[in-house]
């Protein structure tokens, strides 16, 4: 991996990685918003130390652990990737609440466009000021967009102690399950 220095990083705030996305998905991932690592790689989850790459695997969604830069791959398995806020910053707390509600009502918008059969939320504290339900919990939400079922996971942020990769996994699991992927 490449490494990056402090200007380089500096450089690439604010920029907009693209989404892996398609129509039909079966899940659609959607992270907080690209750190800036991603950013400058232009890869989602690029970050050393994101658990989002293992889990996935671990969880049973792809066959082997892939890397950032095959993100693409990911739509040959039904699934895709796109953020709740669009633009890189080192940490999600420079995001503010307008810019988590302004993009979870561009996320309702994408998401009744593109019709996943899910939407997974990477992040409950990001689902939960998104969408203004601050009693959310992690796993399958009430809320449905058009036809998506809407769920929420653990962020795989290396800084959410909270979780473990396997613990991260079981939940993802759980949701692999209920999409009814093999």
């Amino acid at each position: 991996m490449t490494r990056f220095t402090p200007e380089q990083l500096e450089a690439v705030r604010d920029r907009v990685v693209p989404d892996v996305v398609a129509d039909g998905l079966s899940v659609l991932f959607c992270g907080i918003n690209p750190g800036l690592v991603s950013a400058a790689t232009g890869h989602h989850f690029a970050r050393p130390g994101n658990r989002f790459w293992p889990v996935l695997h671990l969880s049973g969604f792809t066959p082997r652990q892939l890397r950032p830069d095959e993100q693409e791959e990911l739509l040959s398995y039904g699934l895709g990737i796109t953020n709740v806020v669009a633009r890189a910053s080192a940490r999600a707390d420079e995001l503010s609440r307008e810019e988590y509600r302004e993009g979870g009502r561009l996320l309702v918008e994408k998401v009744e466009r593109l019709a996943p059969r899910w939407l997974a939320v990477v992040g409950v504290t990001a689902y939960r000021t998104a969408f203004g339900e601050p009693k959310a919990a992690i796993g399958p939400q009430e809320r449905v967009i058009g036809s998506t079922r809407v769920w929420a996971l653990p962020n795989p942020s290396g800084l959410n102690a909270h979780w473990t990769a396997a613990t991260m996994a079981e939940e993802y699991a759980r949701l692999r399950e209920a999409a009814d992927l093999p």
